[in-house]
């Protein structure tokens, strides 16, 4: 107990005065991964029903969702998404960051603002708006119309993300490069790009991320051949308490963890270097 016990100056804190701070950020985390946690054991039960604990283990439901046409479509659809949206939110937040880091025009704060406002209005909204725009385009149960209403969600992350990484760059480096003949793309792709790789990496998996675990606008716009894998599961959980949507929670849990471990693994050896 030492540790707790250390000697401290009169404007030092030492871990003993700072336990309940411990205990508070301990307990919020378990509230957050409890249910996480849970849901994976759930998916091994052998039970028809969703149930914690399993009283028998089996593998049944993992061989249920593989060999289903419907649920394996289903994810393909919500990965082939997922890639479009990161391909299209990853350049298109990338270019506006870079394009308001650069600006002098006045107005440039509330461009970002307008940019980032799908952020601030409640998901519900922007499903009603973009389907009823879809029923009109005929874009309804689209992949084109799906990757380009997850990306009106993926573009403000990536804008957020890249400008925090421009605002630690040098700019000097850039304007040294176009002084010596270099054009303003070729700057930016030999300079600028090479030292913000890790916040465009980070902003891809997030787009990533952000298009394959949607489901409120995919409840509007998909549907059919392109139905997406977590409207499968909202209406499995919704129809029929279908307990391969626990294997499956628990595979998208797998997923987006790997990524996000991924992301920190690759942003800790460019430090390093």
């Amino acid at each position: 107990m030492n540790w707790l016990k250390g000697a401290a100056s009169d404007t030092q804190i030492t871990h003993g005065n700072r336990l309940w701070l411990y205990v508070l950020s301990g307990l919020v985390m378990i509230f957050l991964v409890a249910p996480t946690v849970i849901v994976i054991p759930m998916s091994f039960s052998e039970s028809q029903y969703l149930e914690f604990p399993p009283r028998e283990w089996s593998v049944r439901w993992y061989e249920h969702y593989f060999q289903s046409e419907q649920w394996i479509s289903a994810t393909l659809t919500s990965l082939t998404a997922a890639c479009l949206t990161a391909l299209v939110a990853t350049p298109l937040g990338t270019m506006a960051a870079y394009g308001l880091f650069v600006s002098n025009v006045r107005f440039a704060h509330l461009v970002f603002i307008i940019l980032i406002s799908p952020m601030m209005v409640p998901v519900i909204l922007v499903g009603i708006g973009v389907f009823y725009a879809y029923v009109k385009l005929k874009m309804v149960h689209t992949i084109f119309g799906l990757v380009l209403a997850h990306s009106i969600l993926a573009i403000p992350l990536v804008l957020i993300v890249v400008s925090s990484a421009l605002r630690s760059y040098d700019m000097n480096q850039e304007m040294v490069a176009r002084s010596l003949g270099a054009t303003r793309l070729r700057a930016f792709m030999v300079i600028t790009l090479p030292q913000i790789k890790f916040a465009v990496i980070t902003s891809t998996l997030l787009s990533f991320l952000t298009s394959f675990d949607e489901v409120i606008i995919a409840m509007f716009v998909s549907g059919g051949d392109n139905s997406t894998l977590t409207r499968n599961m909202f209406n499995a959980l919704r129809d029929q308490i279908d307990p391969t949507i626990a294997s499956i929670s628990t595979i998208m849990v797998l997923i987006s963890s790997v990524l996000l471990i991924c992301t920190q693994v690759f942003g800790k050896s460019k430090k390093e270097h």
